[in-house]
């Protein structure tokens, strides 16, 4: 399937093709439907290899313009590579992934750039159990596209291709499953911004089979439209439907639904952090969180760190991603872990991240408190003023090895002696977008504004053009 002049007309960069969540770029660029097919062979062939026997490859995607593009490309070459795909169509990621896992599937493909902007998009794979692929498998994959793989030998028979949506409804059957038998939202005005991506068909569905009345916003799919200036990356209008409806609570999705920002009845935004501390309290006080620990990335806030030991509990930190998270849970046993982006981990109830079940899990424990989120919040924790700025870099290269800016490395040092242990400095490269990021967190918004200008100023100087 591959050969050298195949490999060279792939544009592929010199750094690694996959990055921290898969292959993702701007589409017509690296990410084209020539890759797909190659991608799509060369999974099929090492997903085939490491596994006992051979089942389907499960593909879901979201609503981007060119997700069918990339799919059917996809699904050319796993067939090619003589494995039967079954192809969902729209849906959540996390519903690939729970499809993959209860099934006798070989691994599962996800077409989404996640929350990138709608031009963006990517090719993100699970294994068996559902979650990530691994990064062996993943290097034996883009070796093949590379041309640097070994023997592998051909099949014998090419494989079929077939349309199962029906099957998402196993999906909402099993989010359902995950909460306290008994439990209703009868009562509650809930509202959902769609973000006119992957969740447009599931999320109401299960809310209203829960009996939440509902209004919800961006609910038709748009490739145009997906991600703008909608869903968890732009929480202003899901912020001002909450407080004009007067609704308990809203939450907001991004594009591929792996994850979800709330907002509480006030119109205030509440992010990863507060949902971790929430969710863990209940877990908590139902025996069902080992050690009271929870993993979480050195994105959390202080104040979240702060609160949680406070009432005994243990936070431990990872390097930003949400694999990195799983990784560690897997090692610790923890059953609990997440990013304050929203991208939510409860391993007794999913494999993967899941932004609705996250949602229907945070909008039980209101119900089920009594009390509005506004006051969860309020008698919960402060967070330290923090703030990220992006800075985009459209040099890969440059972007990717920012560490080795000595100027860069100089400021942050001299930002971190000054604030001492009151404050901290956190710049990296995103794996996902053309952009470094640069958070800065303290005690006092003045001293977290000064230090953010002084280390953007220093990153727009040495990598923007």
């Amino acid at each position: 399937m591959t050969n050298s002049s195949a490999v060279n007309s792939l544009n592929l960069p010199n750094s690694a093709l996959f990055g921290t969540d898969g292959i993702r770029g701007r589409v017509g660029d690296i990410l084209t439907a020539n890759l797909a097919l190659q991608v799509g062979y060369w999974a099929g062939m090492v997903l085939r290899e490491a596994a006992a026997d051979v089942g389907p490859i499960v593909v879901g995607q979201d609503s981007r313009n060119s997700s069918d593009m990339l799919a059917s490309a996809l699904a050319a070459g796993i067939t090619s590579a003589g494995i039967e795909v079954w192809n969902l169509g729209l849906c959540p990621t996390p519903g690939v992934a729970h499809l993959t896992a209860t099934s006798d599937a070989i691994g599962g493909v996800m077409i989404s750039a996640s929350h990138n902007p709608p031009e963006d998009n990517g090719i993100k794979f699970f294994g068996a159990n559902g979650t990530k692929l691994s990064k062996d498998l993943q290097a034996a994959i883009e070796a093949g596209i590379r041309g640097q793989s070994g023997s592998i030998v051909e099949p014998e028979k090419w494989g079929h291709l077939y349309f199962t949506p029906e099957l998402i409804v196993q999906y909402v059957e099993a989010m359902q499953e995950s909460l306290t038998p008994g439990t209703s939202l009868t009562g509650m005005k809930i509202v959902l911004d769609l973000a006119a991506g992957a969740s447009v068909k599931v999320a109401p569905t299960v809310f209203k089979k829960l009996g939440a009345e509902l209004i919800c916003l961006h609910e038709e799919a748009d490739g145009d439209r997906i991600n703008v200036n909608c869903g968890s990356t732009h929480m202003g209008l899901l912020q001002e439907a909450v407080v004009t409806h007067q609704a308990d609570l809203g939450f907001a999705f991004d594009g591929d639904a792996d994850r979800v920002l709330a907002v509480d009845n006030r119109g205030r935004k509440v992010d990863g952090d507060y949902i971790l501390y929430f969710w863990g309290q209940y877990l908590s006080k139902q025996n069902l969180l080992p050690k009271d620990e929870i993993i979480t990335t050195v994105m959390a806030n202080l104040g979240f760190e702060r609160a949680w030991q406070a009432l005994g509990g243990k936070v431990v930190r990872t390097a930003v991603g949400d694999q990195y998270v799983q990784a560690e849970m897997a090692s610790s046993g923890a059953m609990l872990g997440g990013e304050q982006s929203g991208h939510i981990l409860s391993p007794q109830h999913s494999v993967s991240g899941d932004g609705i079940l996250t949602a229907l899990h945070v909008a039980a424990i209101v119900q089920q408190s009594g009390k509005s989120l506004a006051d969860l919040v309020d008698s919960s924790f402060q967070t330290y003023p923090q703030i990220l700025h992006n800075v985009r870099v459209d040099d890969r290269e440059a972007r990717l090895n920012w560490d080795k800016c000595q100027p860069l490395q100089d400021g942050i040092v001299k930002a971190e002696a000054a604030m001492g242990n009151t404050g901290r400095v956190l710049v990296r490269a995103s794996g996902t977008e053309p952009l470094i990021r640069v958070m800065v967190e303290a005690e006092t918004m003045e001293v977290t504004k000064h230090w953010t200008e002084y280390l953007v100023s220093i990153v727009e100087n040495h990598f923007v053009n």
